[in-house]
């Protein structure tokens, strides 16, 4: 007997709910590219991305998707998202498999 066996025995009125099926996000792909860059404020080094023509909410949520994936820190700031280090290979292939088309500008 596996555990839900045991709990249908003990609640014989329970129904089983569905689980909620999590939706992608649908951010808007745009035909200009998305410019990632390298810059180094206070000696320490970034990577500013800019140049997204779709809604700012779309723009913020992709920011925290990159954060997460790569466990980094940044912000969002002025349309561009700043994440703090170099992580422009990364951060191109993750925006690539996602469909956008990105620039590598600096260095």
């Amino acid at each position: 007997m596996d555990l839900r066996d045991q709990l249908k025995n003990l609640f014989p009125e329970h129904q089983e709910k569905p689980e909620p099926v999590k939706e992608k996000s649908n951010i808007w792909l745009q035909d200009d590219p998305i410019i990632c860059k390298y810059e180094k404020r206070k000696g320490k080094p970034i990577t500013i991305l800019e140049g997204y023509t779709g809604a700012t909410s779309d723009f913020k949520i992709l920011a925290k998707e990159i954060k997460t994936k790569l466990s980094v820190g940044g912000s969002f700031k002025d349309d561009k998202i700043i994440i703090q280090g170099d992580y422009r290979d990364r951060i191109m292939i993750m925006l690539k498999e996602k469909g956008f088309k990105v620039k590598r500008v600096g260095g």
